[in-house]
């Protein structure tokens, strides 16, 4: 499947390659890879289509939230940074308001999310379970656990703090602290699969909840004062609060705004629902894909998705891949 539907992109292309690189005027671009897996996918897309629609020459540049914003503001490179978890680059606002870098939109159009889950089928047999309230006046129809996050991440602050200001240990809801994410992702999987109960903290997009059917438990209203609270692990009085939606976004220098202005209105498009991320890494784990394959499967079956993100110039040329 992976040799197919690359060899279509790639034959696609060469028939418009001669013209590409005739009217190629856009220079070289820097644009990060981050080190996990939905933005190396957003990165392989808009790298093909800057090379191949705008003529850049794109070089992907491997960073994390925090160097990739530093070496930003020291170097101004580079161009563009994508996948960008804004409540995690405080420096980032700063920036911003310095008039350094550019916000061109959310390539995360829901944002990140994160929270508690329970599988779809237990909310079908038992509907309460759509809300905290419900799961904990029946511990039992969850398997009376709360899986949490392993020592160390974020969330495991939060959730600590949470089960306090939810009353878990009244009702009788017993903490299972994971050592690893990859046994509260196998946790989740093996009940799923099995059509057991599961209840426990996970975020999107990823690729199991883009394979399996959970429902994001209502935990009523965010609130942004408490939630700073739970995020401490020196919250005195934690109180009840949803989990915040981070905004996920692409940035990019001013200076690269004024000089590529095609390039940076195509990026200020370039958008995945959740749905859509998560069901690509769903793929890609399945079949041990690489982020270009990733790629070239969304290129394949969505053309009029990115279609629209493209100027008319950019349009005609991947004509063939858009019209196939």
């Amino acid at each position: 499947m992976r040799t197919i539907l690359k060899s279509l992109v790639l034959g696609s292309v060469a028939t418009v390659a001669l013209a590409a690189s005739a009217r190629a005027d856009c220079g070289e671009v820097t644009i990060t890879e981050m080190n996990w897996a939905s933005s190396s996918v957003v990165t392989a897309v808009a790298k093909f289509l800057m090379e191949e629609g705008y003529g850049c020459d794109v070089t992907a540049v491997p960073s994390d939230t925090v160097p990739a914003v530093t070496s930003v503001a020291e170097t101004g490179r580079p161009d563009i940074v994508t996948e960008l978890w804004i409540n995690s680059a405080p420096q980032y606002v700063e920036l911003e308001k310095e008039g350094k870098v550019e916000t061109l939109g959310a390539v995360l159009s829901d944002g990140g999310e994160e929270g508690w889950f329970v599988p779809a089928y237990l909310v079908e047999e038992h509907p309460e379970l759509a809300t905290i309230d419900g799961v904990l006046a029946n511990p039992a129809l969850v398997g009376g656990r709360f899986h949490n996050c392993p020592e160390g991440w974020g969330c495991r602050t939060k959730n600590d703090n949470l089960k306090v200001a939810y009353g878990f240990e009244e009702a009788g809801m017993e903490v299972f602290d994971h050592g690893s994410g990859e046994t509260l992702a196998t946790s989740m999987a093996s009940a799923y699969e099995d059509r057991q109960p599961w209840f426990g903290y996970y975020w999107k997009p990823t690729s199991l909840l883009g394979r399996y059917d959970m429902v994001k438990v209502d935990m009523g209203e965010y609130d942004a004062e408490r939630h700073a609270c739970i995020a401490r692990e020196d919250c005195r009085n934690p109180q009840k609060t949803d989990f915040q939606t981070a905004e996920v976004l692409t940035g990019v220098t001013t200076d690269f705004a004024e000089r590529e202005p095609e390039i940076a209105s195509m990026m200020s498009k370039l958008s995945f629902t959740n749905d859509q991320m998560g069901g690509l890494l769903a793929w890609q784990e399945a079949n041990k894909a690489s982020a270009e394959e990733v790629a070239v499967k969304f290129l394949s079956e969505n053309p009029d998705v990115w279609g629209a993100w493209l100027n008319d110039e950019a349009r005609e040329k991947l004509a063939p891949l858009l019209n196939r």
